[in-house]
């Protein structure tokens, strides 16, 4: 069962990658994506070639209708040939219209899937890394933007094609007319690769500010009742905006690029028609060509000088290379976990556990340092120790929530790190002080962990949690939807103790799991919860004297080491000990 929260999350590296690393990964994320397009995009290129080659051939048809107008000569086929042209470039764009948009839906769901699969692998230490709000950013903006790659991409090589093929035109009319747009175009050229290598680093900043203001507003959005109570609206309000100046230099800095860019294309694309109509002109003056070859010649100047609307394509070629960097940067990320590559089978076995010179380092700081534990099977033992002390961390070792930077924990004899993932997650149960709700039902988040369970299954496991009695008189029942049914702090435990019972693993971990219910209404849970704890080895993280006076043995966590493994009651008399409950009491209030 997939972990809900952690006392102390591991943090990772820094999330930004250098900018040319980041376009590098974006290109590489991109090119992969295309990849698994080919055929939408095989049918793209043949309908954009289609519709090339029609528009290309649209000057010379255009000028043959003139010239057959003012000869009188085979007026009607040229009319003919003039309308077919023009119908097949409208039924080629519209194929492209058709591609492109299947092409950048399914590269969208591509980049999508593998993003919400690597954040679930990253696991609780990636929280630190890539926050909600950041992650929520790339799953929608970066990884959307991308959708437009395969147009882009075709279009930018359909108006590179129609440039080289309207050049070939003009050197076919007159070879002056070619030479002239060559020796203007140089200068465009020049002008675009400027503003690539200028623009990407403040569109990165702009998408990293925007992620920082929705993983502000977020947290805010959680916090709500405390912000409220505090009366801090507006002091909260000034810090989830904070990142506003920078998100605006930010765009300051893409606007200027790009209007230095657009201005200077704007006074050069005009100033390249001029020259190549005005040779036109002295080479019609001269006889060299005919009128409808001047006419010509000005479509074709038009179509290559129409190169220049580029720029707007390359300012969306960055921007999806841009969102595919920052998809790729979370794809690169190291997951917490990872799945053994030589697995070996954990044995059947009654839930016998070691824990071996175990040590965590979070932030340089050893919360765990070469811990030594064994607990026995079929006992439950209650970790006890100040906040802070590593308890979640702890039992997050024995399902692998988290690996150890040294040391090694067992099961029945077999290093965890060596059971497949999915077997050792059946042998291993979870509830948490905060239980997710995932599933669509009251019934679908009991079963989260065994969605083949049978509805007498989940209301037993309920029954086990003192759940069945609230859950019956919701709207609907076990069928009541998650988002419709009212529950408290403590129904809402009650149910994360019903699926870790209907999980029915050798060991249960309840880390914090009570912490929400009364006193009455934990007795009544713990009473109920004993039947199945007695037949298996279970951990209780424990914040109250009652919850470790009820276990078998107390594991007293304290300076990243066990200080003593024995009986509550042997424990209590020590004043350290009892002090551990009043700081946690007092860290509670």
């Amino acid at each position: 069962m997939p972990a809900d929260t952690d006392e102390e999350p591991a943090p990772l590296a820094g999330t930004q990658a250098a900018p040319a690393a980041q376009r590098a990964a974006g290109r590489r994320l991109l090119r992969a994506a295309a990849g698994r397009t080919r055929a939408l995009m095989a049918l793209l290129a043949v309908c954009t070639a289609v519709r090339v080659a029609a528009t290309l051939a649209t000057p010379v048809m255009l000028a043959r209708a003139i010239d057959a107008v003012r000869t009188g000569e085979r007026l009607g086929a040229a009319v003919a040939g003039l309308a077919l042209v023009l119908a097949v470039a409208a039924a080629a764009d519209a194929g492209e219209e058709l591609a492109g948009s299947y092409c950048g839906s399914r590269i969208t769901a591509w980049l999508r899937h593998r993003l919400t699969g690597r954040v679930l692998e990253l696991g609780v230490p990636g929280q630190r890394r890539f926050p909600a709000g950041d992650v929520l950013s790339r799953l929608t903006e970066s990884a959307g933007g991308p959708a437009a790659f395969p147009v882009l991409l075709v279009s930018a090589a359909a108006a590179l094609v129609t440039t080289a093929g309207a050049v070939t035109a003009l050197a076919l009319i007159d070879w002056a007319l070619a030479v002239a747009f060559v020796l203007g175009v140089v200068p465009v050229v020049v002008v675009l690769r400027v503003f690539v290598a200028q623009a990407t680093e403040p569109f990165a900043d702009y998408q990293r500010c925007q992620a920082e203001i929705a993983t502000r507003l977020l947290d805010a959005r959680q916090g709500a009742r405390t912000i409220r109570a505090g009366g801090t609206a507006g002091r909260e309000a000034v810090r989830i905006l904070q990142p506003l100046p920078r998100l605006r230099e930010a765009g300051q800095r893409t606007w200027a690029v790009q209007g230095r860019v657009s201005r200077r294309l704007a006074l050069l694309a005009p100033l390249l028609q001029i020259l190549v109509v005005g040779v036109a002109g002295a080479r019609l003056a001269a006889g060299g060509i005919t009128t409808g070859q001047l006419v010509a010649a000005a479509s074709y100047t038009s179509l290559a000088i129409g190169s220049a609307a580029l720029f707007d394509t390359f300012v969306a070629l960055v921007n999806c290379q841009v969102g595919a960097g920052r998809v790729a940067e979370v794809l690169a990320a190291e997951p917490a976990v990872r799945p053994c590559p030589d697995p070996v089978p954990l044995p059947d076995g009654p839930g016998a556990l070691r824990l071996r010179q175990v040590t965590v380092r979070i932030g340089g700081r050893a919360v765990l340092d070469h811990l030594d534990l064994t607990v026995p099977p079929g006992t439950c033992v209650a970790v006890v120790g100040a906040s802070g002390t590593g308890k979640s961390v702890l039992v997050a070792t024995i399902g692998r929530l988290l690996d150890p930077d040294e040391g090694g924990v067992e099961l029945d004899g077999v290093p965890v790190d060596r059971v497949e993932l999915a077997q050792l997650r059946r042998a291993v149960a979870y509830a948490f002080e905060r239980p997710a709700l995932l599933g669509a039902t009251v019934h679908d988040m009991i079963a989260y962990a065994r969605p083949d369970a049978t509805r007498a299954q989940v209301r037993e496991a309920a029954r086990t949690a003192a759940a069945d009695g609230f859950v019956r008189a919701l709207p609907a029942g076990y069928d009541t939807p998650l988002d419709r049914a009212p529950m408290s702090g403590g129904e809402l435990q009650r149910l994360g103790l019903a699926r870790a019972a209907l999980a029915d693993a050798r060991v249960l971990v309840l880390d914090d799991a009570t912490s929400s219910l009364d006193t009455a209404t934990e007795m009544k849970v713990t009473q109920a919860l004993r039947a199945l704890l007695t037949s298996r080895t279970s951990l209780v993280v424990a914040r109250r004297p009652a919850t470790a006076a009820r276990a078998d043995l107390v594991a007293w966590l304290d300076a990243g080491r066990i200080r003593a493994l024995a009986p509550h009651a042997e424990l209590w008399p020590d004043p350290r000990y009892r002090a551990v409950f009043s700081a946690d009491a007092e860290t509670a209030a």
